[in-house]
């Protein structure tokens, strides 16, 4: 609140003056940021909660986060302590009833001095402290009085008109404008125009005089009733009166005057009773009684006439009470001297007693709480968390003495870990601020409290000393975790358990005290053994809820918690292991119920034919298994250890297809375990047979009339295949013999049907060499002969006979297919066709060479000149045309005739696909020469042997690429009546020289044989030409 404002009434400006001194200094005052005192204006009598003045929004300290408190000022003052709002309270601030504000001098501002303390709660710092003044403006609220409602004023008769007589002031507690302002004289008719009024203005104030303005006559009225009426400054303005009682004395001439009219004197404290301070002297020229003079107090306030006495007759001022400077500086008063006339005559002086300071008052030390901090009963609480530098206490030391006796000085005696440090930079020698701090962090574990003694001495001559002493209790936070006596803790407890087992007990303490040491325990299992066990909260005791079972899980991971019950809780972990035992409680177990495996036959013996698995639920020993065989004949054994069973035979499915017997697993338990399961093998078939030819046999035949019908069925081939599955499925193909596409087989049904019409080039014998093949992996086949003579009639049976030999002794990539001299016939007459257009071609050469020749010789003739030498080339034979034609003809010789093509299966796996002829030799240093067939009825001349052993033509030789013989041998065997070529993609036949005249005369065949694997060339041995006739030969793979 600002000050209140008035308008100065007469004689009142000059106490504007201290006023506007004082508001300069307070905008001179140096800003929040530089200085930590605060100033503030409020008039008193306030209501309660009237708000003085906001430290935050009018010196910008902060609004948040901090703390403010009231150290000084209570009760008329509180403090809001989020915002530092500064408020009255239901005590009333009464300026006048204000000690600071008694005994003051005109215009001397009322100051109400205050701190507040500003804590920072969020970095829980040193609080700081402000002080505060506020300054209590007077508002009129006292009347002003005179002491006395009858005041009597003697004046003597044939007193001068104008005299002055001083009239007793009035007195007005209030100060500045709302003190004394006026006075006021009411008088009567009868003394209307015998009195008036005047006021005058000295030191003191306003002094009423009343002025005689006529003749007073004693004997015709001795006293007068006036009214004085006094009013102050205010607005609105208080007033009082008094009966002013006038009395005419008889006539006194002189007044008493005194030597000097002020005096001043210097008064120690603590001075005696009776000790003189000074004496004041007056004198009056008048004689007798009027000349006699008593000396009294004039005006003077209660503590002068309590601490002073005035001897009435001699003036002399004396001590009669305890005088203290500490209370009362300075003594004012007024000394009246009147003489004893009739008509007593007096007058004034002014006395001023200095109290000069002795050095009688000891430092005084006052220790308060501050900010956060509170104390009671000389001890202060201070939690042991506390910063460094962290005020406990506002120490405030003072001495009432001045100058060097008030100079203090103050130190922190013994040990202990805390200091003072000045808390403001605004005090003065006699009244110092400390904050009472601490210099080291503070641990209640090692020292739970300290008594600070803190001594002051001031300057004095001799110095006087004071101690006092504050208990700081540290306060137990709780800044211990409870730690366990171990950290890990392993447990081997054993399954199958009873419920309610005790399991371990851990065990931890904490360092704090209290609340801060009691110890709750609770387990945060991990989530596989929640539920499954429970602690004891007070004593740490770990007990089992449930059975165990290892089988289920081996060990359980469990978080012992140990929380104190302090605020905030502190908590300390250990780790409990529990190793579940175990107990041989469970049976072996095979994964599956039944084990069936299939296997391949012709597997060697103790080759693995499958692996059974079987686990056990429990460890160590009682889940070491041991694998036997059940019903053992020895055809089986079992690895222990990997579960593998072995075959002790190697298997033939087409013998045995199934095996069934059981294991045996035992483990090592005490007692042990054992279980049972049954084991089926299947024995899987293995493409080891080949296809057996049932019909036809080799050697028979069929009639086929050229009038038989396209599509019809002339022969029926039919096959067995004792494997299985795949391996036994068949299928039909014509391998060689068909090189008219005349036939066509069904791949399924192995039936032969004719596919084209028969021509008089078909007649004749046609051998067809049927392929039967399984779908195994690698297929194997078998080869069957299909004979079909083509023929109106089978008249020449010997004939048929012959070549049904004929073709039992042919190889099977030789083509037996109609009548070969209609094919013979044909050949030869395209052969002799170009033997004719060679020879024209010729003739046709050697004459246009006569006629170049001759056009060349003419022309040589008829353009000769003389002098050019003549070619002698130019007639020379030419050889080269000779040599050309010698070339050709040689060329022609050395051509011998085209190989039959053979017979190409279309999986590529014929016999024939891979035979290549090649031109040999019949020995070394023989010329080449071909076999040529000749047509000759039987009994007629070899002419075949003839030709083979005089014509210089090449001969034709089969030169089969044939693996080598490493793992084959040759076997003959006599042909059944019914034959059937059966192998295994390498059978060959070779025939005898018998029917040499139907065929080209061969050197025994040589042509490739397929087999399962990789293919081997061999050679096949030459058989003799007659002793094996109607044999074959076969080539068997071991």
């Amino acid at each position: 609140m600002g000050p209140l404002r008035h308008s100065p009434g007469p004689g009142e400006r000059r106490l504007l003056l201290p006023t506007l001194l004082l508001a300069l200094l307070l905008l001179l005052a140096p800003s929040p940021g530089h200085a930590t005192r605060v100033v503030y204006k409020v008039a008193e009598e306030q209501p309660p909660n009237t708000l003085i003045g906001s430290l935050a929004a009018d010196y910008g300290f902060p609004d948040v986060g901090h703390l403010y408190k009231l150290e000084v000022g209570a009760p008329y003052l509180r403090v809001d302590g989020k915002t530092g709002d500064i408020f009255t309270t239901e005590t009333s601030i009464d300026r006048e009833g204000l000690r600071e504000c008694q005994n003051q001098l005109p215009g001397e501002p009322c100051i109400l001095e205050f701190e507040v303390s500003i804590t920072d709660l969020v970095q829980n710092g040193s609080p700081r402290l402000l002080e505060g003044q506020i300054e209590v403006q007077d508002i009129n609220d006292n009347t002003p009085n005179f002491a006395s409602p009858v005041i009597t004023l003697p004046i003597p008769e044939n007193t001068n008109i104008g005299s002055l007589f001083s009239i007793p002031v009035a007195s007005d507690r209030d100060a500045g404008p709302n003190g004394v302002a006026s006075y006021e004289l009411q008088v009567g008719p009868e003394a209307q125009e015998l009195f008036g009024l005047q006021v005058a203005e000295d030191q003191e104030g306003k002094q009423p005089q009343l002025i005689v303005m006529g003749n007073l006559d004693r004997e015709r009225l001795d006293s007068y009733d006036l009214t004085i009426k006094v009013q102050d400054g205010g607005n609105p303005p208080r007033a009082s009166s008094a009966l002013l009682r006038v009395t005419v004395l008889d006539t006194n001439d002189n007044a008493p005057k005194f030597e000097r009219p002020s005096y001043e004197a210097e008064l120690s404290e603590n001075s005696p009773i009776g000790h003189s301070v000074i004496q004041v002297k007056a004198n009056d020229s008048d004689q007798g009684a009027n000349a006699e003079i008593d000396y009294t107090f004039h005006q003077a306030p209660e503590v002068v006439r309590r601490l002073l006495r005035l001897d009435r007759n001699t003036g002399l001022i004396t001590v009669q009470g305890p005088v203290d400077r500490e209370d009362l500086s300075t003594l004012r008063f007024s000394v009246l001297a009147k003489d004893r006339g009739t008509n007593p005559k007096s007058a004034r002086a002014q006395v001023v007693v200095t109290v000069k300071d002795m050095n009688d008052n000891a430092p005084t030390i006052e220790i308060r709480g501050i900010g956060l901090v509170t104390h009671q009963d000389g001890m202060a609480n201070i939690s042991e968390d506390v910063a460094e530098e962290t005020a406990v206490a506002l120490v405030q030391v003072s001495d009432r003495d001045e100058g060097e006796n008030a100079a203090v000085t103050c130190v922190v005696a013994g040990d202990v870990p805390f200091q003072l440090r000045q808390a403001s930079e605004t005090g003065s020698d006699s009244k110092k601020k400390y904050f009472l701090q601490t210099t080291t962090p503070l641990d209640y574990e090692k020292v739970k409290d300290y008594t600070i003694e803190i001594v002051a001495v001031d300057s004095g001559n001799p110095p006087l000393s004071s101690t006092n002493s504050l208990k700081v209790q540290v306060v137990d936070v709780n800044d211990n975790a409870p730690v366990f006596t171990q950290s890990v803790t392993e447990v081997a407890f054993p399954e199958n358990n009873k419920p309610g087992e005790v399991v371990a007990e851990v065990t931890a303490s904490d360092a704090d005290s209290g609340s801060n040491a009691e110890l709750v325990y609770s387990l945060e299992p991990e989530p596989a053994a929640k539920g499954l066990f429970t602690i004891s909260p007070e004593t740490g005791e770990i007990r089992v809820k449930t059975s165990l079972d290892r089988e289920q899980r081996e060990s359980y991971e469990l978080k012992v918690v140990a929380a104190d019950r302090g605020s905030p809780s502190l908590q300390g972990t250990a780790t409990v292991l529990v190793n579940v035992l175990d107990c041989n409680d469970n049976d072996p177990k095979f994964m599956l119920s039944g084990y069936n495996f299939s296997v391949m036959e012709n597997m060697p013996a103790l080759s693995p034919v499958g692996m059974v698995t079987v686990i056990d639920g429990d460890k160590g020993e009682n889940a070491r298994v041991q694998l036997t065989v059940e019903q053992d004949n020895g055809d089986f054994v079992i690895q222990n250890g990997t579960g593998t069973i072995l075959s002790s035979l190697s298997f033939d499915r087409e013998q045995q297809s199934t095996y069934t017997f059981q294991l045996k697993a035992v483990d090592g338990g005490v007692p042990p375990r054992s279980a049972y399961v049954g084991v089926t093998i299947n024995v899987l078939d293995e493409n080891d047979n080949a296809p057996f030819i049932t019909a036809p046999s080799n050697t028979s035949h069929r009639l086929l009339t050229p009038q038989t019908r396209l599509g019809e069925t002339v022969s029926q081939v039919t096959a067995e295949d004792i494997d299985s599955g795949v391996n036994a499925e068949l299928t039909y193909s014509i391998a060689g013999g068909n090189p008219y596409g005349l036939f066509q087989i069904g791949s399924h049904s192995g039936a032969i049907t004719l596919e084209k019409e028969i021509e008089r080039r078909h007649h004749g014998l046609h051998r067809l060499v049927v392929k039967v093949s399984d779908r195994g992996k690698p297929p194997r086949y078998g080869t069957a002969l299909v004979h079909l003579y083509v023929n109106e009639t089978l008249a020449n049976r010997t004939l048929l006979e012959t070549l049904l030999g004929h073709s039992l002794d042919t190889p099977l990539d030789i083509d037996i297919a109609g009548d070969p001299e209609y094919e013979r016939s044909k050949q030869r007459g395209n052969i002799l066709f170009g033997v004719v257009a060679g020879v024209v071609a010729v003739a046709l050469l050697i004459a246009l060479a006569v006629l170049v020749r001759y056009c060349r010789q003419r022309e040589a003739k008829s353009g000769y000149q003389a002098g050019k030498k003549e070619t002698k080339d130019l007639y020379a034979p030419k050889p080269s045309s000779k040599v050309s034609k010698g070339n050709k003809s040689k060329g022609k010789k050395s051509k011998s005739p085209k190989p039959v093509k053979p017979v190409e299966d279309e999986d590529e796996t014929g016999l024939q696909k891979s035979l290549k002829f090649n031109l040999m030799s019949d020995a070394p240093g023989d010329s080449p020469r071909i076999h040529l067939p000749l047509n000759y009825p039987p009994g007629s001349p070899d002419l075949g042997r003839h030709y083979r052993s005089n014509s210089p033509l090449p001969s034709i030789q089969l030169q089969p690429q044939s693996p080598s013989a490493s793992k084959k041998h040759q076997v003959v065997q006599e042909l059944p009546p019914a034959n059937t070529f059966v192998g295994t993609g390498d059978t060959t036949s070779t025939g005898s020289e018998q029917y040499s005249d139907y065929s080209y005369r061969t050197n025994p065949p040589k042509y490739p044989s397929k087999q399962v694997g990789q293919p081997l060339r061999l050679s096949t041995p030459q058989p003799p030409p007659h002793p094996y006739h109607g044999a074959i030969w076969t080539e068997v793979w071991e």
